[in-house]
């Protein structure tokens, strides 16, 4: 058996020091930015100068989501309308009807559970196994095959749990969002402004946005829809982008597409909270489980280190996560709490769980 080259094993090992350190230094970044007391700070972060004294749209919205036919997105999406149904005609609410927009191009096993359109994947191979790629294309079908009636719509994802009812947090034809720490289009202007000229503006006029949550008028997502995908593509398709944007490639295309329609978005950190590192629900709207939540029996947060106790929806791959999952340990922060008793609560009502 041959002996590992003493550089190699070093080579090694500086990579992933290096991995790591990129790593934590976002997490870190995330937990600072995100640890503000919403009493004392405003949720509106940004909003046009001519909107400040208006009022927000109490016009519904419809509650859309794409999804693959996957156990891994079946079990979140069936989670995710479970809470939908509890808080849709809660006072406060602006929600209508609700779709989730399948992308497999067949039905699945849930077309009877959860209202459901079947749309296309892109060409076999076009999306380069990045499968998020499918949703700027998904969102186009069902634009034009779909009849919508509510004026707006909410862009979610199978990880959303509507914590408190929602209501429609757009104002006419501006849509709000959620302001991510790591979309930084100035820090990638050299990037940017290869599908965003000069001519069109300084790149500070996108936002620092992914398309979910975004809460938008139809006609305004129809527009920008097509242009979504068509940037989307040409990311993809362009090494440096794609090696400068990564998972979060999709997420610049609508920011890019939205600001060549001239489109802005009102800022609202109060959309959304992300444990572990949002500590209290508060009076935010969507918990969004994307992280893993691991944490030593104390209560303290082992991140990077498997947990004795951990809730991380990426050990439910191949299925859903089995009924009645133990709670954290006394000390864990209350966002994580009220994750794991909303899935518990969840999957204890929905029928055949385990289908």
């Amino acid at each position: 058996m041959k002996r590992i080259s003493p550089l190699l094993l070093v080579l090694l090992i500086l990579g992933f020091l290096f991995a790591t350190y990129n790593l934590l230094t976002m997490i870190i970044h995330y937990k600072t930015s995100s640890s503000e007391n919403w009493d004392l700070f405003d949720p509106i972060i940004q909003m046009p100068e001519n909107l400040k004294e208006g009022v927000d749209s109490n016009s519904k919205y419809h509650v859309a989501l794409t999804a693959t036919d996957a156990p891994y997105s079946q079990w979140q999406c069936r989670i995710m309308y479970y809470w939908y149904k509890k808080v849709k005609d809660i006072p406060g609410s602006d929600m209508g009807e609700f779709t989730r927009i399948l992308h497999s191009g067949k039905p699945d096993n849930l077309m009877e559970e959860i209202p459901t359109v079947v749309v296309d994947p892109l060409p076999e191979g076009l999306d380069r196994g990045y499968i998020v790629l499918n949703r700027p294309w998904a969102f186009v079908q069902w634009l034009e095959k779909a009849i919508i009636y509510e004026e707006y719509i909410l862009m979610a994802e199978p990880d959303h749990v509507f914590v408190n009812p929602l209501p429609n947090l757009a104002h006419g034809k501006h849509p709000a969002g959620f302001p991510f720490f790591y979309i930084k289009p100035a820090e990638h202007e050299h990037i940017i402004r290869k599908y965003y000229p000069k001519e069109k503006g300084p790149v500070t006029d996108i936002d620092p946005i992914g398309n979910s949550p975004v809460i938008i008028r139809k006609s305004v997502l129809e527009e920008i829809s097509p242009t979504w995908m068509n940037i989307s593509l040409r990311m993809k398709d362009d090494p440096a982008t794609d090696k400068a944007f990564g998972w979060v490639l999709e997420m610049y295309a609508y920011a890019v597409a939205s600001a060549l329609h001239g489109v802005r978005h009102i800022l609202r950190k109060d959309f959304m909270l992300q444990p572990p590192w949002d500590l209290e629900v508060g009076k935010t709207f969507i918990i969004h489980y994307t992280y893993g939540c691991d944490y030593n029996l104390k209560g303290e947060l082992t991140y990077g280190k498997i947990g004795e106790w951990r809730f991380d929806k990426r050990s439910y791959l191949s299925g859903p996560p089995p009924r009645n999952l133990s709670l954290p340990p006394p000390g864990v922060p209350e966002s994580v709490v009220r994750l794991v008793m909303m899935v518990n609560e969840a999957t204890a009502n929905i029928p055949n769980w385990i289908l």
